[in-house]
């Protein structure tokens, strides 16, 4: 989905504190072209986890070179599962991963590689599918599947009512006093459909909005 167009005019017709947000934010960023290295989006999903962000791009990209060529020159690659089985334990961690993270990427390189991960098969299944699927993988819980959907599949219409961005978003957004809780949320967000990962967008962009102004972080 390249053309915010029909999904904008939704959004800002049936919530109209989504609407002022919108009109406050400007134009939507999330690109929506389906990532073709699904197993790639799945090991970058796991590195980046619990880390500030500039702390995982570290690793990630120190990651990426382990599998360079064998001069070691380029930017680095990621693996494939089978690739990522071989690769010694010292050697993943002097990329700086940790042990519990590698026991991760192991098993995640596991079931890819015994077909446990419907990797090429995501495309045909329902959004409920591939969260049941991928967090059969350890280290994998619903807001890293529902990240997956948002990131790498570009499903539309996700709300990772547990991310707490989004939480602040709502808050924010809505003059509430406390976090919203999931019912709340989703309750909310029933009238963004099929829209609500684009609606995530935008209520992720809340909280810089007020940064900008002077209003609480």
């Amino acid at each position: 989905m390249s053309n915010y167009a029909k999904a904008i005019r939704h959004l800002k017709k049936c919530d109209p504190v989504l609407r002022s947000v919108i009109e406050r934010v400007g134009r939507c960023e999330l690109h929506l072209e389906c990532e073709p290295h699904q197993f790639g989006a799945l090991v970058d999903a796991i590195i980046y986890q619990q880390l500030a962000y500039k702390a995982a791009q570290t690793i990630s990209r120190r990651f990426r070179q382990l599998f360079a060529s064998r001069d070691g020159a380029g930017p680095g690659r990621l693996p494939e599962p089978d690739e990522l089985r071989r690769t010694p334990v010292r050697k993943l961690r002097s990329a700086g991963l940790s042990r519990q993270k590698i026991r991760y990427l192991r098993d995640l390189a596991r079931k890819a590689s015994d077909g446990t991960l419907a990797l090429g098969r995501f495309g045909r299944m329902q959004d409920d599918a591939v969260i049941e699927n991928v967090t059969q993988v350890k280290g994998i819980g619903r807001w890293t599947a529902e990240m997956f959907l948002m990131f790498s599949l570009k499903r539309p219409d996700v709300l990772p009512v547990g991310d707490l961005g989004l939480q602040y978003g709502f808050k924010e957004a809505y003059g509430m006093r406390a976090l919203p809780s999931a019912s709340k949320m989703q309750k909310l967000g029933e009238a963004w459909r099929p829209y609500r990962s684009i609606a995530t967008w935008y209520l992720w962009k809340v909280r810089r909005l007020q940064s900008k102004s002077g209003g609480a972080a």
